[in-house]
């Protein structure tokens, strides 16, 4: 969330004593993204009063600044911010996202990174997009799927990481023992991360309420797991169409079991740490 875009000259000379007219103001409304030029703290306005402006990172955490003249930095450009006009000063707390974040009023998508994030499949990328794609918005991240990884360490040398070009992967059922964790296992360098959830596939990382299920049927050895899940529930032998039906049923990061949501944050945290 912090602004990278300052300029060369942005700080230099006494640029907190503007002439007058110089420096815009700007209503500190519950999701302006502002940056504290001293401290270096970003993030996004929870609330402002006559005590000052809250803003609270992407992590969570909650500070409180004075508004003074020329005290803050809006896309690298000094601002001051007061405090809003009318009902909107009253809001005590910001826009979310699907996936919980601070959700940036009028964001465009940044130019993107060359880091990446690859995911098994087109299900799983359009769940990705749908609950953190504002984010990755956000960010300049670009969510790619592969068709399984049983080629993942030429995928990854393909790729090229390095310093400034980090990959993170998302792999279905990565637990101990599998196919897929002897796999990840080959994967060494410290630009990639590959992390996954347990579940058989990302259909699986619905709640079975947010479906209107009780729970996610068992599916027999050598039944192919969608088909089996779709006869199970009397669904039809339409992939395309269940899947459909299953992310209609998201709304929100709510939606998503705990262990999908951690490796997903995870990823975008590598990918974006420098």
């Amino acid at each position: 969330m912090r602004s990278k875009n300052y300029g060369n000259d942005v700080l230099s000379g006494d640029w907190r004593r503007p002439r007058k007219g110089q420096i815009p103001e700007i209503p500190a409304e519950p999701g302006l993204v502002a940056e504290d030029p001293d401290s270096g703290f970003c993030g996004a306005v929870v609330g402002c009063d006559k005590f000052g402006v809250t803003l609270e990172d992407r992590f969570g955490k909650r500070r409180v600044f004075p508004l003074t003249k020329s005290g803050f930095l809006i896309d690298g450009k000094p601002v001051t911010l007061v405090r809003p006009a009318g009902p909107a000063a009253e809001v005590s707390g910001p826009a979310r996202s699907a996936s919980g974040s601070i959700a940036v009023r009028g964001a465009r998508a940044k130019v993107a990174k060359e880091s990446r994030i690859y995911v098994e499949g087109v299900h799983d990328a359009e769940l990705v997009e749908k609950i953190w794609g504002h984010d990755l918005r956000v960010e300049g991240v670009v969510v790619e799927y592969l068709e399984g990884v049983d080629d993942l360490p030429a995928i990854v040398e393909e790729f090229a990481p390095g310093e400034g070009r980090r990959l993170g992967v998302l792999v279905d059922h990565l637990v101990e023992g599998s196919k897929e964790s002897r796999i990840a296992a080959r994967v060494t360098s410290p630009h990639v991360l590959v992390t996954g959830h347990p579940f058989i596939d990302v259909w699986e990382a619905v709640k079975p309420d947010a479906v209107g299920i009780s729970a996610w049927p068992r599916v027999p050895r050598g039944v192919p797991w969608k088909e089996g899940v779709l006869a199970e529930l009397g669904w039809g032998d339409d992939v395309g169409a269940g899947w459909k039906r299953i992310l209609r049923s998201v709304d929100s990061y709510t939606d998503l079991e705990p262990a999908l949501l951690g490796r997903v944050e995870e990823l975008i945290d590598f990918v974006t740490a420098f």
